[in-house]
C-alpha cells in the first residue's frame, strides 16, 4: 500500500483527468494510505497479545486480502477512467462494485474477530489494554457507518420509480450530489452532507488513542500526576467518550444535509456541550486518585471518654 501510494501520488502529477470533480488519482491515493495505516495499526496491536491464535492468523490474512482486492479494483477502474464506487452502468461495473461490497463485509467481519481477540487478553497495562480495545470498537462503527453511503439518494429513488435506469447507486453525498465544490485534500462536499466525514472519525480512532496514550507518557516524564496508571486510564476513557459523541455528531451533522464547515446552531450548541463535557471529565480525570497508603497517614479522631 506504500508503494501504491507513491505510484498514485505519481499520478497526480503526470495524468491530468478528473472524475466527479476531483483528479482521477485521489481516490487510489487517499485508500492506499488509508490501508497502510490500517495494516499497520491493526499488526501492532495484535502483536501485543502475548501468542498468536488461528483466529487472529486468519482475520489478519482476511485484511490482506480484502484490502489487496479492494484496491485492485479501485486502480484498475482509474485506468479505465470509471468510477469504483456506486457504478453500475455496465455489467463490469456492477460486478466490481458488488466485488468491493462483499471484500469490504469480509474486512469489517475479521476487524470484528481481531476486536473480539483484544478483549480476551491483557495488552499491556490498562490505560494501554483499553486504549486498543476502544479503539478498535469505534473504528468499527467508523466502518459500518461507511455502508449509509450505498443507499439510493432520493433522485436515485424516484428514477427507479419512474421506470428509468439508474447508472449510479448510492453517493457521498447529502442533499447535494457528488461532484461539486470539494475541501483541499480530503475531498469533502462543502455545500452539503458528506458520509465520509463520520466514516473517516470512526475509523481513525484506531490511531487516534493509541497515539493520545503515547503523548499522555511523554509528558508523564515532567508531570508527575501523569505517571499514575489510574489517571491515564481516566484521560483515555475521557478521550474515548469524546471521539464516540464527536461521530455522532458529524454523522447527525451529515445526515441533515449539512457540510462539515458549515454548522447550523444546533450542531454548534452539540460540540460546545461535547467539549464543555470532555473538558470536565478531564479535569476529574487528573485528580490525584486516593490510596490506601494516603488515606493510612491521615490523622484519625478518637473518641474522648466524657463524664
Amino acid at each position: 500500500m506504500a508503494g501504491l501510494a507513491v505510484v498514485a501520488a505519481a499520478g497526480m502529477i503526470v495524468d491530468d483527468r478528473v472524475l466527479v470533480g476531483v483528479p482521477i488519482w485521489s481516490k487510489p491515493l487517499k485508500f492506499a494510505v488509508s490501508f497502510a495505516a490500517y495494516g499497520l495499526t491493526l499488526a501492532w496491536m495484535l502483536s501485543r497479545r502475548p501468542a498468536p491464535s488461528r483466529a487472529g492468523t486468519w482475520a489478519a490474512h482476511t485484511v490482506v486480502v480484502t484490502g489487496l482486492i479492494e484496491m485492485s479494483v479501485i486502480v484498475g477502474q482509474t485506468l479505465r477512467g470509471r468510477r469504483s464506487h456506486f457504478n453500475v452502468e455496465t455489467p463490469l461495473d456492477r460486478g466490481l462494485f458488488l466485488t468491493m461490497g462483499g471484500t469490504i463485509g469480509a474486512l469489517w467481519v475479521a476487524t470484528l474477530v481481531i476486536a473480539v481477540l483484544l478483549f480476551r487478553t491483557r495488552l499491556g497495562d490498562r490505560p494501554t489494554t483499553w486504549a486498543i480495545r476502544l479503539g478498535a470498537l469505534i473504528a468499527l462503527a467508523g466502518l459500518l457507518l461507511g455502508g449509509l453511503m450505498l443507499l439510493p439518494t432520493p433522485e436515485q429513488q424516484a428514477r427507479r420509480a419512474a421506470g428509468l435506469v439508474s447508472t449510479v447507486v448510492g453517493a457521498h453525498g447529502v442533499g447535494v450530489p457528488d461532484g461539486g465544490p470539494t475541501m483541499p485534500l480530503t475531498g469533502w462536499n462543502t455545500t452539503g452532507g458528506d458520509l465520509r466525514v463520520p466514516h473517516f472519525v470512526g475509523m481513525h480512532a484506531l490511531q487516534a488513542l493509541p497515539l493520545l496514550l503515547y503523548g499522555i507518557e511523554a509528558l508523564a516524564r515532567r508531570r508527575a500526576r501523569l505517571r499514575d496508571e489510574r489517571v491515564r486510564l481516566r484521560l483515555v476513557l475521557t478521550a474515548a467518550g469524546f471521539l464516540t459523541g464527536l461521530l455522532a455528531l458529524v454523522t447527525w451533522q451529515a445526515l441533515r444535509g449539512q457540510a462539515l464547515l458549515h454548522p447550523d446552531p444546533a450542531t454548534l450548541v452539540a460540540l460546545a456541550a461535547l467539549v464543555a463535557a470532555t473538558a470536565t471529565g478531564g479535569c476529574a480525570a487528573l485528580r490525584t486518585p486516593r490510596t490506601p497508603d494516603t488515606d493510612a497517614h491521615q490523622p484519625t479522631r478518637t473518641m474522648e471518654p466524657t463524664g
